[in-house]
């Protein structure tokens, strides 16, 4: 259904998307409120999806990395092509303009000639050395099942593919709340590149399903070597545990909880900026700034303008260009999160009401006014849930610590960014390079660093997703998904190399050893035995 239908009527549009569901209402006279439909894959067809790729898999990995970089530069310019109407599905599907075109600014920098190029020289390099022709190299796993998240399945699901260009074979599994987007993306964009280069059926395969028999099937399935999920923490971590018992890689996007640090000297227009991105999509976006710890020496002020920006922030249709928020069906953990800052002495700066979609607060709007609190303190600052946990809703922490000397002080704002038991993001607003030499070498925690840049924005060559502790999970870094689903491995090519005097290698010739070492026998061809 429409999401601007939605807003319009809640009940008469969910309504007729459930009769719609069970064939009792004509699509035809639905029209105005349909964005389209999608068949529900059962247990029989998720499971051929991984035979499927299974068998094309081998074929597909012997392709030449040359030939198979191209789906990247057919992806791309397939979606410079359609990106108007790809973003016109993705505001039905419920993103504001503004994140959808947000998403679409993303994967062009993930297929852009730079981030791949980058990515495809870790893939493979070689070493002339003495007799030997040395090659270091990255082998696809296999089959990779990908399993995108509800609020952001079409990009998070051609994210997803990108190990294609590495060798594997992709199983995609498009979410039931908005499979459209990943559909128009895998049959639009994807397949058509696919089938350019030549390349066999059942390289890339995608249905629409729930998620729990979905992922219960790759577990058991002989044919899948990785599962790459995106979603919750508590599902995730269960996931790689599963994962790992069943002999599966688990490559995981989960919930981050992104701090910014801004210092005395920061330029707090820009600042402020940056911050405010929290709200976009209602914050309920994994990579969007989550915390802020601000030099007490200009609180005051930043907290002012943070006020006013939020102010500004309004809903509306997703059609709107100036819309950011998305609607929140379900407030009662915002509020939960709120009123426990509360009773911990946070203050309330801006915020915590309802809205309706013109921006009237209301006891039953759909919308989450940006919300902005204050917590004084940086000792005890995560006994509150909002900063502690990432609360995916337009909710801003701001604390500020204890005054105290300039170098203690950013000793204190390191080390609390480097406990963060999650680690997506982190950022820095100051003018100092020596603090923003600090933040770079200290900084461990987190698969991208920002220093005096958008939090959200992406770049070719860096790392578009990926983190570590509850964000990646054990095995988190920053997520190249061509780098994440191959595995290393070491050849050597020799030519004239007698194994016994190989066996040493460089020792023999430090001490002294003889080629004859090593018993060997010589046939004798005169022999009678012989």
């Amino acid at each position: 259904m429409k999401t601007s239908s939605i807003l319009d009527d809640v009940f008469k549009s969910l309504t007729l998307k459930r009769k719609l569901e069970r064939g009792k209402a004509d699509p035809a006279d639905a029209a105005d409120f349909v964005v389209g439909r999608c068949a529900l894959a059962d247990d029989e067809t998720v499971e051929e999806a991984s035979r499927k790729a299974a068998e094309a898999a081998p074929v597909w990995a012997r392709f030449p990395l040359e030939q198979r970089l191209r789906l990247g530069q057919g992806i791309r310019e397939r979606l410079l092509r359609h990106h108007l109407e790809f973003v016109d599905l993705l505001i039905a599907e419920g993103n504001p303009r503004a994140l959808a075109e947000w998403q679409v600014a993303g994967l062009l920098e993930i297929f852009s000639e730079e981030t791949l190029g980058w990515c495809a020289r870790q893939m493979e390099q070689s070493i002339e050395h003495g007799n030997r022709r040395m090659t270091v190299r990255r082998v696809a796993d296999g089959v990779v099942a990908v399993n995108p998240p509800q609020n952001a399945p079409a990009s998070s699901a051609l994210f997803g593919i990108t190990p294609l260009i590495a060798g594997n074979a992709v199983v995609v599994r498009a979410p039931r709340s908005a499979p459209l987007g990943v559909m128009y993306a895998m049959r639009e964009l994807v397949a058509p590149a696919l089938d350019d280069i030549g390349a066999p059926p059942g390289t890339l395969n995608v249905f629409c399903s729930r998620p729990g028999p979905a992922i219960k099937s790759w577990l058991e399935s002989p044919h899948i070597n990785d599962i790459f999920y995106t979603g919750g923490v508590t599902t995730g971590l269960e996931l790689e545990r599963d994962c790992v018992a069943h002999g599966k890689k688990p490559v995981l996007e989960l919930a981050g909880n992104d701090a910014v640090l801004v210092w005395h000297d920061a330029d707090l227009e820009a600042a402020c900026e940056a911050l405010v991105e929290c709200f976009f999509g209602s914050g309920q976006i994994c990579m969007v700034p989550n915390q802020v710890i601000v030099h007490p020496a200009v609180a005051e002020q930043l907290l002012e303008r943070l006020r006013l920006t939020a102010s500004l922030i309004r809903p509306g249709l997703p059609e709107d260009p100036g819309a950011l928020l998305s609607p929140v069906l379900r407030s009662e953990r915002f509020y939960a999160y709120v009123q426990d800052a509360l009773d911990k002495g946070a203050t309330l700066v801006h915020g915590a009401r309802r809205m309706e979609t013109d921006g009237t607060p209301s006891d039953t709007g759909l919308f989450l006014e940006p919300t902005v609190l204050r917590v004084d303190g940086l000792d005890h600052c995560r006994d509150i849930e909002a900063v502690a946990e990432e609360t995916f809703f337009p909710l801003l922490p701001v604390i500020v610590p204890e005054a105290a000397p300039d170098d203690e002080l950013l000793d204190r704002m390191l080390a609390y960014v480097n406990s963060n038991p999650y680690g997506l993001r982190n950022s820095l607003w100051t003018r100092d390079e020596a603090v923003a030499d600090r933040f770079v070498d200290e900084v461990s925690n987190g698969g991208l660093l920002k220093v005096n840049d958008s939090h959200i924005g992406f770049l070719p060559y860096l790392p578009t997703h990926g983190g570590t502790g509850r964000t990646g999970g054990a095995f988190g870094e920053a997520n190249y998904p061509m780098l994440r689903t191959t595995h290393l491995q070491g050849v050597s090519r020799a030519t004239g190399v007698r194994p016994r005097e190989a066996v040493f290698g460089a020792y023999a010739e430090l001490a002294g050893m003889r080629p004859g070492s090593l018993p060997t026998a010589t046939p004798d061809h005169n022999s009678e035995e012989q």
